[in-house]
């Protein structure tokens, strides 16, 4: 009878909150996906480069991934609810500035200050969430609808920008954050309440900046690298941007309180865990926003229609989130995670059978297969990275996991998007450096044929590039991972 009195189950206020934690959960996960299908609109409207393009989309996922871990310790340390409202004061208002920009470079600016302030709201999230529900069972049930959400939130993001396409303008996908922003700062103070954890030892400013500037020098390298070819200026920022993500591991193991704590990676679980969190995002992330691209402007489908083509995928994801934890049960950690990275690689070589002249089947089972492994992703990796840690340390775990998630959604864009545009600058009629630019000037005949073909290949390379990374982690997890895995130890 005692145990009932230090674990009351969770009452209506409780669950309430949880509702409304999911808001800005959903519209943090969505908002890395939901420009997918917007940005031919956007290059017509704003006229941004190549390079402009793919900042315009992972500017956001950076900003986000780069500053979650330490929003997580600043969380622990300074109040987990006043960093969450903080966090949705400025994303709405970043918001607004997004959707009225007038030029790709404030667009940018505004979407890595939605990043940042999105960095503040998940580990928050997280934390105040296992506060709410004192009993491990509700929590684990309540973390598995947060991991629900957020993966629901990234699959929905393009369907749901494809609709507001249809109707509104571009800025639109950005506007429908604000009334769930305010709904979350009139109820957050009535049904959540504040959590601190007494902490020694200060965030490592020195290692945020190191960490933000490494990953943006060598992605900023890459990408004008693709667009443009190489030059001594990129090349000798992504030699820094090396140097500095060395030393940032270095420093990490020798500071008393470190912002990555590398010990955690010991673990070989945790460690193909993590990956897994973040090689899924990468590969969904650049074939989504590839597809997108393919279905509009290759085979010249309306954007509500590829909206629609997507949400057998999402479907998929989405319910695959939730019904693994009670997989996992049965089969283990193991299976899970082979059969993750395994059905992620099919359903990517399944678009290596699109054409400029159709492909719209394969693209749809595509989606499907591989939402199974997705889906896989996100439910293994939040229930690692949380039980990893006492509860003390939610909100740097959490981080963990969500950085993991978000910087695989930057990487995707980045590394195989500008891969995508590497194949399509040296294959293509060499006239833009998009398929979209290239389509939307006056051609001679047989070279927008061309230009769709090069787009095409391009497309396909990512896939294949991608599955053959998959097939190794999945080898990898077969290798390094015992059939009795349980993780609940690290």
């Amino acid at each position: 009878m005692s145990r009932q009195h230090t674990h009351n189950p969770p009452g209506l206020r409780a669950w309430a909150g949880l509702l409304v934690i999911l808001g800005p959960v959903l519209l943090v996960s969505m908002d890395g996906s939901i420009l997918f299908l917007a940005m031919p609109r956007i290059g017509q409207a704003l006229t941004p480069s190549a390079d402009q393009a793919l900042w315009i989309l992972d500017s956001y996922g950076f900003a986000v991934g780069s500053l979650l871990i330490a929003f997580g310790n600043l969380g622990d340390r300074y109040g987990r609810l006043r960093l969450l409202v903080i966090g949705t004061t400025v994303f709405g208002l970043a918001s607004a500035v997004a959707a009225f920009a007038p030029n790709a470079e404030l667009l940018i600016t505004a979407r890595a200050l939605m990043g940042v302030a999105g960095a503040t709201l998940l580990p928050s999230a997280l934390a105040v969430l296992s506060e709410l529900f004192a009993d491990p069972r509700r929590r684990a049930q309540a973390i598995g609808i947060f991991a629900a959400a957020f993966a629901a939130g990234f699959a929905i993001g393009p369907v749901l920008g494809g609709v507001l396409l249809e109707r509104f303008w571009w800025g639109s996908v950005f506007l429908i954050n604000l009334p769930v922003l305010a709904l979350f700062l009139v109820l957050a103070p009535i049904l959540l309440r504040e959590v601190r954890t007494v902490r020694s030892g200060r965030v490592d400013v020195v290692s945020v900046v190191t960490s933000v500037a490494g990953l943006l020098l060598v992605v900023y390298a890459l990408k004008h690298s693709a667009a443009e070819g190489l030059a001594v200026v990129p090349v000798l920022a992504g030699i820094a941007g090396l140097v500095l993500l060395a030393w940032f591991a270095r420093r990490q193991r020798q500071l008393e309180h470190p912002l990555v704590e590398f010990r955690l990676f010991r673990d070989r679980v945790f460690t193909v865990a993590i990956i897994t969190g973040l090689l899924p995002l990468a590969a969904w992330s650049a074939a989504a926003y590839l597809a997108g691209v393919y279905l509009q402007s290759v085979l010249d489908l309306p954007v509500l229609r590829t909206a629609l083509l997507a949400l057998p995928g999402a479907a998929v994801l989405t319910l695959t989130c939730v019904v693994t934890p009670m997989v996992v049960d049965r089969v283990g950690k193991r299976a899970a995670l082979v059969a993750c990275h395994f059905s992620i690689a099919v359903g990517l070589l399944l678009l290596v059978l699109t054409a400029t002249t159709g492909g719209v089947g394969w693209y749809v089972a595509s989606t499907v297969v591989a939402g199974l492994g997705y889906g896989i992703s996100f439910a293994v990796v939040a229930d690692t990275a949380v039980g990893a840690v006492p509860p003390s340390r939610a909100g740097a775990a959490g981080a963990i996991a969500e950085t993991s998630n978000e910087i695989g959604n930057a990487l995707g864009i980045a590394l195989l998007g500008s891969l995508a545009a590497l194949i399509f600058r040296l294959q293509g009629p060499g006239l833009a450096p998009t398929v979209d630019e290239t389509l939307a000037l006056p051609l001679a005949a047989g070279v927008g044929e061309e230009a769709k073909a090069a787009f095409v290949n391009g497309l396909h390379t990512v896939a294949v590039v991608a599955a053959v990374l998959h097939l190794a982690l999945g080898a990898l997890a077969l290798r390094w991972i015992p059939k009795t895995a349980d993780h609940s130890n690290v």
